[in-house]
């Protein structure tokens, strides 16, 4: 640890605000504790809760840094007490609670991942936030299984673009996902979806009930809310499950629950950032066991729309707030 400089530059949040709160800053070097590992980063992705922590309504669990940022890639530089499975020079992304956006971050050994094969370390930034969360809301959560068909909302996004890939390759029977223009309906498709639906002129319900001679979907991976629940309702099938992840159509709906009794529905949702390391740990050796083969063959890849220098995170949240990317936006440093 001598050889490493006394303090790092961050991204702080100034105050609560628009995309300009954001200014680079100096701190103290992290320093790793039991179980950590340190790692000098590369490349740290850009999420929503980021955007939502920057505007206030997210602040970060007890305990965690106010520095934003939930996923980076880099090299490990040291290690605290108890590390036993990474060393010094790995290379590795991570799922972290904060402090990404960062030249420095400390992260839990266990929810660090090997950088994939043939990935750049760009694209290995792009994966914890977004793969954690499908594979557990998706699969865990939602109970996903070959043969079954899946409505995501969202399908650009990065957790869209993530949903879409493993729904493809975990044998999907019918995959819908909807956007809000031509061109992403068309990239969902590239993607795997065999309907994408153009939100703003088409009803997803009618279109899924439709194309599955109204039968319905049996997952539904929802970041709306809001107005969405009752359509998401009449959009599952029997013993269908909608999982939510995010409300960025608000927290409140109205719901029949004779329509979720009548049809056996499963309605469930989880964050991500607030869960203890063990559980973030075992989302890690799921993904490393199930997912990860899939990276390394190149059958699934991060999709990345655009990248900023880590001086310039007020332009990627301006971006990531105009919704018109496809994929990820990624801050190098």
């Amino acid at each position: 640890m001598s050889a490493l400089p006394a303090e790092t530059a961050v991204i702080e949040i100034r105050e609560p605000g628009a995309p300009d709160v954001l200014h680079l800053a100096r701190r103290p070097m992290p320093k790793p504790g039991a179980g950590e590992v340190l790692i000098k980063v590369e490349a740290a992705g850009v999420n929503r809760p980021d955007v939502a922590q920057r505007q206030g309504n997210y602040p970060p669990p007890p305990g965690a840094s106010d520095i934003p940022g939930l996923e980076i890639a880099g090299t490990v530089i040291a290690f605290g007490l108890g590390v036993d499975r990474l060393k010094v020079g790995d290379k590795v992304c991570a799922l972290v609670t904060g402090h990404g956006y960062a030249e420095y971050c400390a992260a839990p050994e266990v929810q660090c991942l090997p950088a994939p094969q043939g990935l750049s370390m760009i694209e290995a930034a792009a994966l914890p936030e977004t793969f954690f969360t499908v594979w557990t809301n998706l699969f865990e959560r939602g109970r996903f299984k070959r043969g079954e068909s899946v409505l995501i909302h969202g399908g650009t996004s990065g957790i869209g673009t993530t949903a879409l890939q493993l729904a493809r390759e975990f044998g999907a029977k019918d995959i819908f996902a909807t956007a809000g223009s031509d061109d992403k309906c068309r990239a969902c498709e590239k993607l795997g979806a065999t309907r994408a639906i153009d939100y703003k002129r088409e009803d997803f319900v009618k279109v899924v009930k439709d194309a599955t001679n109204k039968r319905g979907v049996d997952v539904i991976l929802d970041m709306v809310c809001g107005s969405y629940v009752p359509r998401n309702i009449s959009a599952l099938a029997v013993d269908g499950r909608c999982v939510t992840i995010a409300l960025l159509g608000g927290n409140l709906a109205e719901v029949n629950f004779g329509v979720v009794m009548m049809k056996r529905l499963t309605l469930t949702g989880s964050t991500l950032r607030a869960r203890p390391v063990e559980q973030k740990g075992a989302i890690a050796t799921a993904l490393k066991r199930e997912v990860w083969p899939l990276l390394d063959a190149g059958k699934v890849k991060p999709v990345i729309y655009k990248t900023f220098p880590l001086k310039d995170a007020a332009a990627a949240h301006a971006l990531m707030e105009t919704s018109a990317h496809i994929g990820k936006i990624v801050l190098t440093v």
